[in-house]
């Protein structure tokens, strides 16, 4: 019976939702953190008759059955959240479409929304690093600090400045390395609050470009943009549909029992 395989279809990609759902409220305290939303379409259709409308007569309609639902694609909000002041000076906000570019333990290029940035001692000096200890990017390369800093100052083009102790004039030490996609949903979500670039993304487009509003602020986080209300009204929307699909596969069951009782 086709309903039953329609509406278990219907609930197989509904937990899909529901799990999305749950995910996006898990992360509803997750710096940088960008909400997803899932789509649906329906599943290829048996014609169980065509339309042959000839010289006005005839059948102007086919007679099709549809299969259920699938899956299309999951796509992620990158609207801004809202930026909340932290007060501490390593801490970065991105208020525009642009990522930080950090560099992996293994070299490879990622792009993250969070702004926590931390010191690490290494060989080279002291360095911006991520939590998980991934080089900031500036136009110089790897950030390096130095030593002995006494304050250290971002521009809202992203220009980096310090001051040394017994110093009075400030040594510039680059730009931070903003980067842009074309397609930003295309990006790969590893975790971590990073992301990948791939085919589907474009390549990254750094710098700022004229006509860019983008501003980096400093002692400033950008937050998630989930809206926990708008993700509990599509949970409870989704809830709903899954239970009227399981009435569909309870309907069918009854009719297919009636059907199996004519013998007797």
């Amino acid at each position: 019976m086709k309903a039953m395989w329609s509406a278990a279809s219907g609930m197989k990609n509904l937990q899909l939702k529901i799990d999305t759902i749950s995910n996006n409220l898990a992360n509803v305290n997750t710096t940088g953190f960008k909400g997803q939303r899932i789509e649906f379409k329906d599943i290829m259709y048996e014609r169980m008759t065509q339309s042959d409308r000839i010289d006005g007569e005839g059948r102007p309609v086919p007679i099709e059955i549809g299969h259920g639902v699938m899956t299309a694609a999951t796509l992620r909000s990158f609207k801004g959240g809202s930026l909340q002041q932290t007060e501490r000076d390593l801490d970065f906000a991105i208020d525009g479409k642009h990522f930080f570019k950090v560099i992996d333990q293994n070299g490879n290029e990622r792009f993250t929304k969070d702004g926590n940035f931390k010191i690490a001692t290494t060989a080279d000096g002291a360095k911006l690093v991520t939590s998980e200890g991934y080089f900031v990017q500036g136009t110089e390369g790897d950030v390096v600090l130095g030593e002995n800093i006494s304050e250290f100052k971002v521009s809202a083009t992203g220009n980096m400045q310090v001051k040394r102790n017994g110093e009075d004039v400030y040594e510039d030490l680059g730009d931070f390395i903003l980067a842009k996609f074309i397609n930003p949903s295309g990006l790969e979500s590893i975790g971590k609050n990073l992301y990948k670039a791939t085919d589907a993304s474009g390549l990254a487009i750094e710098g700022l470009e004229e006509g860019d509003t983008t501003e980096v602020k400093q002692a400033f986080l950008e937050s998630s943009n989930v809206e926990v209300v708008d993700e509990m009204i599509n949970l409870i929307t989704a809830e709903r549909a899954y239970e009227m699909n399981s009435k569909s596969i309870q309907t069918a069951d009854r009719m297919l029992e009636i059907a199996n009782g004519l013998k007797r």
